[in-house]
């Protein structure tokens, strides 16, 4: 600051000329409140010079000056000090209250002068420091030694194992490679041998149908054999019976009288026995279905395909099968609970309830003319349920395993059944009997259907086959081999002329029944599928799944669309007889219905 008296200043008026250069920045306008000016220009000459002065004091205090560091002088320690402190760190307090007691005495005596205490050279305590750090650093090097040492034991450990992946990496690679190759040669050489195998397995075919023809050809030359011996010994037996040979024409034609009568009488015996069964007709009117423009489902004509509209707990337990009346909108449905049910589907209304079973209850079937059910399960029976009376009229026992499913006759006179000891059973109502037994699957027979309007059955069985069967003569007439697990159901289209089926790995297919060929095979897969239905047209397959849907196949495209909504594995599902709605059941318990 100068050292001068206070500073004087000067106000003086300076015009700022305008210097011209285009390049200057422009200055925009700042407006200000008129009542700040005016008191602005209020201010007085004095005032102003106070303030200006006061500020100029203020920046000189806070101007900044170089201020020195502080110096800091080391002080070296006292001996007695350094004895204190050494043997408090050892916690040696007897020596130290010794050490106390004397070193005062001494003070008061004035033999140590406190004036002049005698300093602790610095090397002592540098000593004592470096001792410390060396300690300090022996202890972290210990550690790190040890964690080093460790670390060099992992190492070589995950040096061994990638070593040993790397090698086990090699020779799986080895392997791909050989195994590709091996798949490469193998799909070649079964390229040159599939014509053979086309080939073969239409030879096969063949034969098997020459076989079946042959072997009913056999059974009929046998039963004309038979019925020729009986005629031959019954004929020995008369003319044995005559005493005397016949010498003249009228005692040989009395003769062949005798035996004629005698044929006749056994023949009327043999009919008797039996003469309730019905007869099996060997011609069946045509299907009627082949000339009607039979109705699409709805599923297909409709924006969205089917919803759910109505949901009905059918049964406590879980619902393994349904049956849909001919002509009516009814359903039933039988369960685990061993009981079966009739509903309205219009009103979700229960009709009827009917208890016989002693175990589950696997599956039913209407009567064609709807006013009868049949149904099958676990207690090995075969039951016939009359709507009219109320109760179960007919019931046999024939199989000695749990059966399946059951299936009637267009005539309404014959029920089949297909049981888990191997065998398809046909049961004749009139003479509640049964009249054949078919052995031909050598594994649990799963279901069984009648083509429609013909003498044909079908069933499929865990063996992964289907057969055909004629029940006039009572044998296999077709065999359809593709599935490669367990078939669980079969069921034909309206007119007959497929018939579709789904395994326990949910594959789906469908079968041409003129040709004996497949058609057409969808996999569904791993979920299995349990029931296959075609609606009233054939082009919509819907296939009930263990995923708790069921799938709405387009038969056309092969477009699948999914109906969900159960809370456990769809047992069954079928079209209503207009295809307007479909009717599902699962294990949940539960009965849905789709529109």
């Amino acid at each position: 600051m100068a050292e001068s008296s206070d500073p004087v200043y000067y106000i003086e008026s300076v015009d700022i000329e305008d210097s011209g250069d285009e390049d200057e920045e422009e200055f925009r306008e700042v407006k200000f409140d008129e009542d700040i000016a005016d008191s602005e220009t209020e201010e007085d000459l004095e005032t102003a010079l106070r303030t200006l002065e006061l500020s100029t004091k203020v920046e000189d205090v806070l101007e900044i000056k170089d201020i020195p560091k502080p110096i800091t002088k080391h002080r070296p320690e006292v001996v007695d000090d350094f004895i204190r402190n050494f043997l408090i760190r050892y916690n040696m307090t007897r020596t130290l209250s010794a050490f106390q007691r004397e070193w005062y005495q001494l003070l008061q005596r004035g033999v140590v002068d406190q004036n002049k205490p005698d300093l602790l050279p610095d090397c002592y305590a540098q000593n004592e420091d470096l001792e410390n750090k060396v300690k300090f650093y022996e202890k972290e090097i210990n550690t790190i030694k040890a964690a080093v040492s460790k670390a060099s034991t992992q190492y070589i450990k995950m040096r061994k194992d990638r070593n040993f992946h790397r090698l086990h990496h090699r020779r799986l690679v080895q392997e791909k490679d050989k195994l590709l190759t091996d798949i490469r040669r193998i799909k070649k050489h079964y390229k040159d041998y599939e014509p053979a195998f086309e080939e073969l397995k239409g030879k096969y075919e063949t034969a098997m149908r020459e076989k079946m023809l042959t072997k009913i050809e056999c059974e009929k030359n046998t039963t004309r054999i038979a019925t020729l011996q009986t005629t031959i010994a019954n004929y020995e037996t008369v003319r044995a019976s005559t005493q005397q040979e016949p010498s003249s024409e009228k005692s040989i034609i009395e003769l062949e009288d005798q035996v004629a009568a005698k044929v006749v009488h056994e023949t009327q015996i043999l009919a008797m026995e039996h003469q309730k069964d019905s007869k099996i007709p060997t011609t069946i009117e045509s299907n009627p279905n082949l000339n009607k423009d039979l109705p699409v489902t709805s599923h297909l004509t409709k924006s969205g395909g089917f919803r759910l509209v109505k949901s009905i707990k059918a049964h406590d337990l879980a619902v393994s099968n349904i049956a849909l009346h001919p002509h009516k909108d009814i359903v039933a449905t039988v369960s685990d609970d061993t009981t079966w049910k009739m509903w309205n589907v219009e009103k979700g209304e229960l009709l009827l309830t009917g208890r016989g079973h002693t175990m589950w209850i696997g599956g039913c079937d209407f009567h064609p003319s709807g006013e009868m059910l049949a149904t099958c399960g676990g207690d090995t029976t075969v039951k016939v349920w009359d709507f009219d009376k109320e109760e179960c009229v007919v019931t046999f026992n024939d199989h000695s395993h749990p059966v399946w499913g059951v299936s009637w006759h267009q005539t309404g006179d014959f029920l089949a059944s297909a049981s888990m000891d191997n065998t398809v059973k046909l049961f004749d109502l009139n003479s509640e009997r049964c009249r054949y037994t078919l052995r031909g699957h050598t594994d649990s027979v799963n279901s069984v259907r009648f083509l429609p309007y013909s003498n044909i059955l079908t069933t499929c069985s865990a063996d992964k086959s289907i057969q055909l069967w004629d029940i006039r003569v009572g044998h296999s007439v077709q065999q359809l081999y593709g599935h490669i697990n367990a078939i669980n159901n079969i069921n034909y289209n309206t007119i007959g002329t497929n018939i579709a089926s789904c395994d326990a790995y949910g594959v789906a297919k469908i079968w041409d029944l003129r040709h004996g060929i497949e058609l057409a095979s969808y996999d569904f897969e791993p979920h299995p599928a349990n029931y296959v239905a075609f609606d009233p047209s054939g082009s919509c397959l819907a296939v009930s799944s263990n995923d708790c849907t069921v799938k709405m196949l387009e038969v056309e495209n092969s477009k699948v669309t999914e109906l969900t909504g159960h809370g456990d594995c769809v047992t069954a599902a079928d079209f209503m007889y207009n295809g307007d709605k479909l009717i599902s059941v699962s294990s949940d318990t539960l009965l849905r219905i789709w529109a």
